[in-house]
């Protein structure tokens, strides 16, 4: 029988044997798991443990925050300012940077994270996750401030996120490829499941919200109606359509078997480039989608190329199978 992998070990190794990842970033990447760890148990305990229904409050973005998207958020911050391999920390529930407090060692790293992705969900039982991306603080000045984390995606050292569903799954890139480990509850350990993760060029699967339709440009409303005509339209093949409202659960599924995931900008709110968060959300799966060989796009050019302007800038989303995304993003360009 094979021997299992740990996530201790796989990190150990693209430190020690590839040279990927400096230790520092290989400690702090343990930490985010284990965190990991922490918040799935929450989650899997669910009204068990209390942690179900609204916390009556608002986060930066407007949005009403579910207990667990408090709890979250605060699992992340304990667990990782203490050990000395952080500056600073951004979230999506929070509105500024989390410095790491001064009793603190001071780290070279920034980490941001939306804490519990697809909170919808929560109360009905379906996938969630956390999201996270890594990036090397400056050195060219002491000190955090919040300019430092407005770095565009391509300047990302590790990404990746955390899903909690039938089972825990950890996906990971450290910009050598994209790995998957599934948490083992005896072992309470995350052990590799897979590697070189790739996403098929072509698909037959769209994700994205049918009940906003009336709201679409021109070149998104023109690329769903061509899936939707099926093998008597111009792509020649019958689509299906998924949509999970959990931006990681619909990803996963892609990075596991295909697929295009698009939240494009609408005219509800026109002044917004989009719904979904650039530096929390957009940056991280982006680039694990390229790392898994499909492409990301805002509808006009690569994501991991947006310069962010501020911390909570919103984006729109194209990403997956990489013929599809360069399709509809070609129709953006021709619009």
């Amino acid at each position: 029988m094979a021997q299992k992998v740990s996530l201790t070990r796989y990190l150990v190794e693209q430190q020690r044997v590839d040279g990927s990842i400096p230790a520092q970033l290989r400690l702090l990447l343990e930490v985010v798991a284990r965190a990991c760890k922490s918040i799935s148990m929450a989650v899997n305990k669910g009204a068990l443990g209390g942690v179900l229904g609204s916390a009556e409050s608002e986060n930066v973005q407007g949005e009403v925050q579910k207990k667990l998207d408090i709890i979250s958020n605060e699992v992340l911050i304990e667990a990782n300012e203490w050990g000395g391999h952080l500056a600073a920390m951004a979230s999506e529930e929070m509105d500024s940077i989390h410095l790491v407090p001064s009793r603190y060692p001071q780290g070279e790293y920034l980490l941001l994270f939306d804490p519990l992705d697809g909170s919808s969900n929560i109360d009905v039982n379906v996938s969630i996750g956390t999201i996270f991306s890594v990036l090397k603080k400056p050195d060219d000045h002491p000190g955090v401030q919040e300019a430092d984390f407005l770095q565009a995606g391509a300047k990302q050292v590790a990404a990746g996120y955390c899903v909690y569903g039938p089972s825990t799954t950890l996906v990971l890139t450290v910009g050598d490829g994209v790995a998957m480990f599934t948490l083992d509850r005896e072992q309470g350990s995350f052990v590799l499941t897979q590697e070189n993760v790739q996403i098929p060029a072509d698909t037959k699967e769209f994700a994205i919200n049918m009940s906003n339709m009336r709201h679409w440009d021109a070149p998104v409303k023109r690329y769903v109606d061509e899936c939707l005509a099926g093998k008597d339209g111009p792509r020649g093949k019958d689509f299906n359509m998924r949509w999970i409202a959990s931006m990681v659960a619909d990803v996963h599924r892609i990075l596991t078997r295909g697929g295009i995931f698009m939240y494009p900008w609408d005219k509800r709110e026109p002044e917004k480039a989009g719904k979904l968060r650039l530096m929390y959300e957009a940056n991280p799966m982006a680039w694990l989608v390229e790392q898994a060989g499909g492409a990301a796009t805002n509808g006009r050019q690569r994501i991991l190329d947006l310069q962010p302007a501020k911390l909570h800038e919103r984006v729109a989303v194209f990403l997956g199978s990489k013929n599809e995304v360069e399709r509809v993003t070609g129709y953006h360009s021709g619009a």
